[in-house]
């Protein structure tokens, strides 16, 4: 008998996107381990939807001080104007100033601001108006102003995010609430006030379901437009993304960065001996059994026919190296014949080899993969062609 969780997870499922896979859908609910070309494009997704909200506020926030003019006393109508102007300021501010990086930890300092100005304007446009006598007209303005909290719970559904987020970010804004309910404690109508926060718990729900469907299905476009259709694994255009991205990391923190072209041996044979669909299979093999080996940090690639490239961050050379061997010692697969599928394989790493540029990294990892093969094939390059010791051969196991 299935159980209710499992009942559960199968309900929600079928109100996601069919091209996010089961084991996917723990990537809606935190953010980490999201893969990082997801993570770089929510972060400008996120920092551009910001910049926007921030827009629409600038332009709306003092234009509202007319309607304000014409049903408030002077002194209340003039610190009420001061604090839109400020808000005004802020949202100005955070429009031209702030510009997408790509890095997730930037979007949420851009988010944190957005929701920070709106609810430092709440809370002292409340303190302000709860120490007035209003009557009439003046006082159904006023009210309007308690509806600040449930448009800013609303403006999370336009951004992707996961459901831990959500929740921090929907506790901040009823912390808000609760705060502003607290300071007029002497004049709180309790019915109304309760009435409001559960309607806010509702609407952060609704903001929570919508956030995270829109990340889903943003998961899985970018999954389909940066992965190969064949083997599943990252395609060329999004590897030369991936690569400058860790690139950049390597130098700023001076750290180690290892590539290495893996081309499978004799792999135009297979096709001319048993056919495409036969190389087909033998490349989604020898991709899934590469994949199955590499840590959480690593991106394998296809970078054209038989050659993958793989990306290791934070590896120097030795350790590329050993885990190199581990790697390709545990197989590739097999040939349509039954032979071991080998492979030919050139790694180059930023700081041993000095490389200044990545295309350049590129290039060396290049030359030493294709030393590999006019060396024998089945074999590690490490070294340049001129260096004395040759390249290493490994020992395959099916």
């Amino acid at each position: 008998m299935p159980s209710i969780l499992d009942l559960l997870r199968s309900r929600l499922s079928s109100l996601l996107p069919s091209e996010l896979k089961p084991n996917e859908l723990r990537h809606l609910l935190s953010p980490r381990r999201h893969p990082l070309l997801l993570c770089q494009r929510r972060a400008t997704l996120i920092v551009n939807r910001v910049r926007l909200f921030a827009f629409l506020f600038a332009v709306l926030t003092p234009l509202w001080s007319l309607i304000d003019l014409m049903v408030f006393e002077p002194r209340l109508w003039a610190a009420l104007a001061g604090f839109r102007m400020m808000a005004c300021l802020a949202f100005t501010c955070l429009l031209l100033f702030y510009r997408p990086s790509g890095n997730l930890l930037d979007a949420y300092r851009a988010i944190a601001i957005l929701f920070a100005i709106p609810t430092i304007f709440y809370i002292a446009s409340h303190t302000l108006l709860g120490s007035y006598q209003l009557a009439q007209f003046s006082a159904v303005v006023g009210a309007g102003y308690a509806f600040l909290p449930f448009v800013l719970m609303a403006g999370l559904t336009i951004f992707p995010l996961t459901l831990v987020e959500n929740l921090v970010l929907s506790s901040l804004l009823l912390l808000a609430q609760a705060l502003a309910g607290y300071l007029s404690w002497a004049t709180l109508n309790w019915p109304s006030f309760a009435g409001a926060f559960w309607l806010l718990i509702l609407i952060a729900g609704v903001a929570s379901l919508a956030s995270m469907s829109q990340l889903a299905f943003m998961f899985a476009l970018v999954r389909q437009a940066i992965r190969d259709p064949l083997t599943g694994v990252f395609s060329r255009g999004s590897g030369e993304e991936i690569l400058r991205l860790q690139w950049d990391s390597a130098q700023r923190k001076d750290g180690p960065l290892a590539l290495a072209f893996i081309d499978l041996d004799h792999f135009k044979s297979i096709n001319d001996n048993h056919g495409h669909e036969s190389g087909d299979q033998v490349l989604r093999e020898a991709a899934r059994r590469l994949v199955a080996t590499l840590r959480g940090s690593d991106s394998l690639l296809r970078w054209g026919g038989e050659e993958f490239l793989l990306i290791m961050p934070e590896t120097d050379m030795q350790q590329a190296h050993m885990a190199l061997e581990r790697i390709v010692g545990q197989g590739l697969g097999v040939r349509p014949d039954g032979a071991p599928l080998t492979a030919s394989i050139g790694l180059a790493e930023r700081r041993c080899d000095r490389i200044a540029d990545c295309r350049d990294l590129l290039e060396l990892a290049d030359k030493r993969m294709y030393y590999a093969k006019m060396s024998g094939r089945n074999r590690l390059c490490a070294t340049d062609p001129e260096a004395v010791q040759p390249p290493q051969a490994f020992v395959m196991r099916d």
